[in-house]
Order: C-alpha cells, then structure tokens, then sequence
C-alpha cells in the first residue's frame, strides 16, 4: 500500500511504525475471507482491509478520529485471525492498537458511552472491585428488559445478563508465595500470572494449574505486587493504563527472575498471554523497562504451552470422553498455538473433535460482549451451533472470556483445558461435568 506520510509525521516513532505496517498491505482481501465482523455484517469497512484503509487515511491527514472510522474500529474484536491469514506478514494488531491510542487521545465519545468505558477500565482489571460489582449486579437483573430497549444501555444490560448468579470466594493460592514441588526431583520453576476477571470467575483454574504443576515437581511462584496484564484497557485505546499494569507486572516478574530464575511465566488465560507476550514491543521505547519487557515476554508461556515441552508422565486414568476443543483467537491467532492443546488432551485420553469454523471469533474478545452486544450474540451463538455439532459432551478452552461466553448459551458443559489435563493426571472431576456423560476407558 502506497502511503504519503510527511517527514514530519515520521519523526513519531509510533506514526513511523504504522507506516511500515500499512505498507506492506497488498489489498488481496485474504483476510475478508476470515473476518468475523465482515462475515457477519458483509461491510467492507468492517472487514480487516476497510479498516486498514480508514487508519491511514486518518493517520496520514493527521486527522482527530471521527464517528464513522470509531464505529468501525469498535466492532473489530481484535481476533488477529486476520494476521493469520494475511499472506503479507501485515501486523494489524499493532496497527489497531495505535488507531485506538489515537481515537482515545482525539474524539469525544457520547457521556454514556465514556461512562460505560470507565466504569469497565475502573472494575475489571481491580479483583476486589470486581467481586463487588458482581454481588452487586443482582440488584440491576430486574431491569434488563428495559436497559436492553435503550441503545445507549445495551452494554449495561450485557453486563448483568453476563454476570453470574454467585460467584466462589477468593482463593488463597492467589496470595504471594512459592508452592513447593512435589517429589525428589525438582523439573523446574515458574511464575504465574493470577490475573483479575479470572481470578474472580474461576480461581479454580489457577488452583488447579498449581495443583497439577507441583504433583509434576514444578515449583510455582506467585510474586507479590503482580496485577492485571493491562489487556482491557489497551483494547480501549487506554495506553497510559495499560502500560502502567505492564510495568508493574515486568517489576513482580523481574523480582522473582533475580531471587531464584524462572524458567517460565505461565499464563492461563490466553487474552492475557498475547498481550505479555507484547510486552518487548509495548515498552520498547521505555529506557528503564524495554530489556526487562523484552525478557518477560520471552518467558510467558501458555500452560499448555508448557506442559507440551514437559516430559509427561502417563496419565493416571484416561476417560475416553469426547470433548469439542474450542481454540481461543488469541491462542491460535495471538499466539499461534493450535497444536499442543489438542496433543496434550489427546494424549490423555480424551477424543478431540474440532468444530466447524473454528477460526472465527466466539464474540467475547475481553470487553467487546459488553460494548458490542449484538454482533457478540452472532458470533456466540454461531460458534454454540457448530460446537453442539460435533457430539462432543465437554467443551474445553484456554481463555476465560471464552468460557464465560460459550457457557451463557450451550447446553455442553465448558471448562478450562486445563482441568482436564489434571482429572486425567490424578485430579479431581471438574465441576458441572456430570458422571452419567462419561465414556470409562481405563
């Protein structure tokens, strides 16, 4: 793509750095194919490439954002299948990243719309805040049916449709302090990320994560002064937020580097795993952290990244059950990671089935079920069709977006991948995953 950005222009670093991007764009449209917002709406604006086009031109006239490019760029879901598929290395996660920086510093958002947004970038990323929103939320349930007649309060009626009825206490495991490997043999040692909205959701993924690592003699550290990873506010063009929350954890994570080495820093939410391991490029311009962001994010590895390069013992019982492995965009997509999640759970026992379409978006993609409730429901229920479809009688998953998304509408069960790695290991049964739907192949 041909661009005519002035010399002026190109002495911002970040300017000079969507330029490189927007030139590499060949205009093939490969990445329409794949575009859930496109496949949805038919809109070439809301596709990959009408987008591209929409930043450059505002980029390059050096122009405040506008209604018409805001709309657009609101309903990408930043899935990344676009990266995926685009046959010219074009980075749209950055280039999207700086029209939202660039949206948020220059146009003015209806009052609701800022309060919405607030309020989500003031709870979300805070446990404590977030638990107390959610006891909250029973109170506002009556109203639904109105908040969802006012265009303005659809995301608030999202959000109390999307909230549970009760949700489990905090858990211990989320304290700092070291969780000792079990056995003589020591196999490594590792940070994990406790994370925010997961944390309050499901705290039994990390607690299970812990669990199954030190029965394998990995030793795990929870440092101190961890926090959010910064994702939900750096999708909202936050970039302040968000790179105050990468400095924070690259200082917790540095800390415990220097007091004992890590071998790695587990993530078990895959939305957060694509933003740390960001991190080097996010802080890059940062004398005081970008060597220590960059060495961060070599380290961050998805559980099921790491355990794939571990020597595995064989699993203490295989249950031989059916399970539809949905792969969250910013796993296959993010990170790239399609194979070992599927390997690991096969070779624990389980049948994999993949659904159909598996490429596109679930409509979760952080706070975009809440923002963008429509389009979400779509794709949510698209992607419910096609997992029901398989026969499958557990789904399994590596982000807790995605999981809090699919569960508001399948009648399947759906867990955390790793749960089922641990059941298979010798852990417990997961929760909600009913005896009379297994399959016995011990």
């Amino acid at each position: 793509m041909q661009t005519n950005f002035s010399l002026a222009q190109l002495a911002d670093p970040h300017v000079a750095e969507s330029e490189k991007i927007l030139r590499k764009c060949v205009h093939c449209g490969f990445c329409t194919a794949t575009c859930p917002t496109y496949v949805t709406l038919g809109n070439e604006l809301d596709s990959p490439r009408g987008r591209t086009y929409l930043i450059k031109d505002m980029l390059e006239n050096g122009r405040p954002a506008d209604k018409e490019i805001v709309t657009h760029i609101d309903r990408c879901l930043s899935c990344l299948a676009c990266m995926t598929t685009c046959p010219s290395g074009v980075n749209y996660m950055h280039l999207v990243d700086h029209a939202r920086a660039h949206i948020e510093q220059t146009y003015k958002r209806p009052l609701l719309d800022r309060l919405t947004r607030a309020m989500l970038a003031f709870v979300l990323p805070y446990p404590s805040r977030f638990r107390a929103a959610l006891k909250l939320a029973g109170f506002g349930r009556p109203f639904i049916g109105l908040f969802a007649k006012l265009p303005a309060l659809r995301p608030v009626a999202a959000m109390l449709k999307l909230a549970p009825s009760s949700i489990p206490p905090a858990s211990p495991m989320a304290s700092p302090g070291t969780h000792a490997g079990q056995g003589t043999k020591k196999r490594g040692r590792v940070a994990i990320l406790t994370g925010c909205a997961q944390s309050v959701l499901d705290p039994a993924i990390n607690e299970t994560t812990i669990s199954l690592l030190t029965r394998l003699g990995v030793e795990v550290v929870v440092p101190e002064g961890e926090g959010c990873c910064g994702a939900l506010v750096h999708h909202m063009g936050r970039e302040a937020a968000a790179l105050a929350s990468a400095r924070q954890n690259v200082d917790a994570w540095t800390r415990a580097i220097e007091t004992g080495g890590l071998d790695a820093i587990v993530i078990t939410a895959s939305g957060c795993g694509t933003t740390i391991k960001d991190y080097g490029f996010m802080l890059r311009f940062d004398p005081a952290y970008a060597e220590k962001a960059a060495r961060v994010s070599a380290l961050a590895k998805d559980i099921t990244e790491y355990l794939a390069a571990l020597d595995l013992p064989e699993p203490v019982r295989k249950l031989g059950t059916i399970v539809a492995y949905h792969s969250a965009c910013s796993m296959q997509h993010g990170q790239k990671i399609t194979r070992q999640p599927k390997e690991l759970l096969a070779r624990a026992g389980f049948v994999v089935r993949e659904p159909r379409e598996g490429h596109l978006c679930c409509g979760s993609a952080g706070t975009y079920n809440i923002l963008q409730p429509e389009i979400s429901a779509k794709l949510r229920d698209r992607k419910v069709k096609n997992i029901e479809a398989t026969g499958a009688e557990i789904v399994a998953t590596g982000n807790i977006g995605c999981i809090t998304q699919i569960a508001s509408a399948a009648k399947l069960p759906v867990v955390h991948t790793i749960k089922l790695l641990d059941w298979a290991y010798g852990g417990p049964k997961p929760e909600g995953v009913s005896d009379a739907k297994l399959v016995a192949a011990e």
